[in-house]
């Protein structure tokens, strides 16, 4: 199974544009550039590759976490997941810290732990990130 992305850059790095479109349309000329990867703290100018990793790690882990749990008999009623994904410029990509709150009847906190390392562990996008630290906080709400 193979998923597409395409982007288109014009200009140079620092004052150059760009724009993503994914194969869903979920991505549709959506705008990207240096001041949205580097300089706009608060990630409204545009989308960047961090953000992007971010979703995919966050979605992932939940659809695999998910998973596990229902294959424990205490399928969730409810999963947030979130990933911040940490790129240090000179250096690269070095972290994703991913985060969930679950709730889940009928299991204690440490078979959701238990689990939800295990989702950590056996996710394709965590497996892809190998290269880089990826921490877990996981916790029942």
């Amino acid at each position: 199974m193979d998923r597409t992305a395409n982007a288109v850059w014009k200009g140079n790095l620092k004052e150059g544009k760009g724009t993503l479109d994914t194969q869903s349309g979920t991505l549709k000329g959506t705008p990207y550039s240096f001041k949205a990867r580097f300089e706009d703290e608060s990630g409204k100018s545009g989308t960047n590759p961090e953000e992007l990793i971010a979703a995919a790690h966050a979605g992932c882990f939940a659809m695999q976490f998910s998973h596990f749990l229902a294959e424990n008999g205490t399928p969730a009623a409810e999963l947030h997941a979130k990933a911040v994904v940490t790129l240090v410029p000179g250096t690269g990509i070095t972290g994703s810290a991913l985060t969930v709150v679950g709730k889940v009847p009928g299991i204690d906190a440490a078979k959701f732990k238990e689990l939800a390392e295990k989702a950590k562990a056996g996710c394709p996008v965590s497996k892809a990130l190998g290269a880089i630290n990826v921490s877990l906080d996981a916790r029942l709400g």
